[in-house]
């Protein structure tokens, strides 16, 4: 490759340099992935920036392998695009738009010296921060942009381009270093920020290639490293374990006698389960697994006219149909919808569910696990309809469900659903016969009024608010709050459940349905031992739903409406 020196310097990268660097950059990542994972603020198993930001640059990674002499323009468009497509978790889009703005920053050039680096960097940050609608001061974000002005200032005076690169990786460094600084919740954990350690990783490895060192090769991935391929939910299980046959699903147009729902619903409880209502002023809408559909008819029948049933027998379609759910594999359809929709969930239960509720594709995903833009983009051109509603049901995967939308071949809305019940509840109140925008509206009002918690475990030794966490210790999350810690997970979910009630009391908020999904690791036997703990505390009118939701990681899924 042809590099112009002066005094041992870089002057101008090349284009092939830069395919280097970024493909070293990706081996980096890789081997400090799980040193970035542990940099999680919060001990809970979502601490992901080291693997997104690896599987965000290892797309571009792969890509890059396969150019040979190139522009440095050219290589930076490639890797652009692959970053934007394959961007995993809120690190891995904003790493994707840092070199988004970097490849508009040396579009048309064939090298690129210091100056060039320096202001295609600052275009990077200035991309990012466009496109964040909160930005944080002590993330990298914080750490971009710090680096890339100590970058443009050090080009005034000298150029060459591995001169102002290692300014900018010094400047990073001690950017990173002053971030718990000016994030408490960091200095409190004794951690850096973990997206801005990634970014120091991805320019210190730029910088070794930048000087003429080799290519960082990547090892073979560590037992415990583990793809979101390797990771994806399988909605697949025998015909002979499903105990009530026929997915039941109706809407009822209220009749003058107001009835409450919870009669129904308790009732509806005696014969199936997967029980969700959604009690309205004006409707009523069900969904229930039962294995006689007439007698759920015949006592919604009481409480007014059906303006919508719908029956399948789950026995029969488990039986035609190729299970082979590879998080986005189309379910096929002939007509094209006005209307279709994506969601993301992890575990066989909550996949089925949302299925059940009327959505197209389910992407497999949540904490840990974070689906790339191009798995949305996927998805969503998968599904037959004209617009597609889209439910992360995670805060750290809307960022990268938003890239999708410039890309997609059709409308797409991302609703900002952070939870697994915020989308159900969204899913619940969406009407075919309201325009798009009213829907919108409808259906995340009815997403923020759910109340969601979570029961999970300490990925490792902590100090949250003052308390110190134990790795292995149950944890409870009130609104993404740690608000209980214990030994005991059914205890756990008890004391989470009070405290969500307690705080929808403080905002104002009635109480009168409670579901329970429970994960993998638990059993029914043990979801009922949580709500027979709790009910003596209850209202006599609360009514309180288990669901199997075979969801990893968490414990208890906890939703209050």
């Amino acid at each position: 490759m042809t590099k112009t020196k002066e005094k041992n310097n870089v002057v101008a990268i090349q284009g092939n340099i830069l395919r280097d660097a970024l493909i070293s950059a990706s081996a980096c990542l890789l081997q400090e992935r799980k040193l970035l994972d542990d940099l999680n603020v919060f001990p809970v198993p979502d601490g992901d920036t080291g693997t997104n930001m690896f599987m965000t640059m290892n797309a571009a990674a792969q890509k890059l392998s396969q150019l040979r002499e190139q522009s440095i323009s050219v290589v930076a468009d490639v890797a652009s695009t692959a970053l934007l497509r394959n961007a995993r978790g809120n690190s891995g889009v904003i790493l994707s738009l840092l070199f988004q703005g970097f490849s508009k920053g040396l579009k048309g050039k064939n090298s690129a010296d210091g100056e060039d680096l320096a202001n295609a960097l600052t275009l990077g940050v200035e991309t990012a921060f466009k496109s964040i609608v909160n930005p944080v001061n002590g993330t990298i974000l914080t750490v971009a942009k710090e680096a890339a002005e100590k970058g443009c200032l050090a080009a005034k005076t000298n150029k060459t381009a591995t001169y102002v690169w290692k300014v900018i990786c010094d400047e990073a460094e001690e950017s990173l270093e002053r971030t718990p600084d000016l994030l408490p919740v960091l200095k409190e954990a004794c951690v850096v920020d973990a997206g801005g350690k990634g970014l120091c990783v991805v320019l210190r490895a730029m910088q070794g290639v930048f000087e003429g060192g080799q290519i960082v090769v990547a090892k073979e991935p560590n037992p415990d490293y583990i793809t979101l391929e390797d990771t994806t939910e399988r909605i697949a299980f025998e015909s002979k374990d499903i105990k009530y046959i026929y997915c039941t699903e109706f809407i009822i147009l209220r009749n003058s006698n107001n009835q409450s729902s919870m009669q129904l619903r308790n009732y509806l409880e005696t014969i199936g389960d997967s029980i969700v209502v959604v009690d309205n002023d004006d409707f009523i809408k069900v969904h229930l697994h039962t294995n006689d559909p007439g007698k759920a008819l015949q006592e919604a029948a009481l409480y007014g006219e059906f303006e919508n049933v719908k029956i399948d027998n789950m026995r029969i379609q488990h039986n035609n149909t190729p299970w082979v759910e590879s998080s986005i594999e189309s379910k096929t359809k002939e007509q094209e919808n006005e209307v279709g929709f994506v969601a993301v969930a992890a575990g066989e239960g909550l996949q089925s569910l949302f299925y059940e509720l009327g959505c197209d594709q389910v992407v497999s995903g949540g904490q840990t696990m974070n689906p790339s833009t191009d798995d949305f983009l996927k998805a969503i051109e998968s599904t037959p309809a004209k617009v597609v509603f889209v439910l992360p049901n995670n805060k750290n995967i809307i960022m990268a469900a938003e890239q999708a939308i410039p890309l997609a071949d059709r409308t797409v809305y991302v609703l900002p659903t952070n939870t697994i019940p915020q989308g159900i509840s969204a899913m619940m109140n969406f009407d075919p016969d309201t325009p798009v925008e009213d829907n919108l509206a409808l259906m995340m009002q009815a997403a923020e009024y759910v109340s969601s918690g979570l029961v999970t475990y300490a990925t490792r030794d902590s100090v949250i608010n003052g308390s110190p966490i134990k790795k292995g210790q149950v944890i409870a999350l009130n609104d993404n709050k740690i608000i209980h810690v214990d030994n005991d997970i059914q205890n756990t979910a008890a004391t989470l459940i009070k405290s969500l009630i307690e705080s929808r009391h403080k905002k104002g908020k009635d109480v009168e349905f409670i579901t329970l999904f429970y994960g993998e690791n638990m059993t029914e036997e043990d979801a009922e031992a949580v709500r027979d703990t709790i009910i003596p505390e209850l209202d006599d009118m609360v009514e309180v739903t288990i669901v199997n939701g075979k969801q990893p990681l968490y414990y208890y899924i906890i939703s209050i409406d």
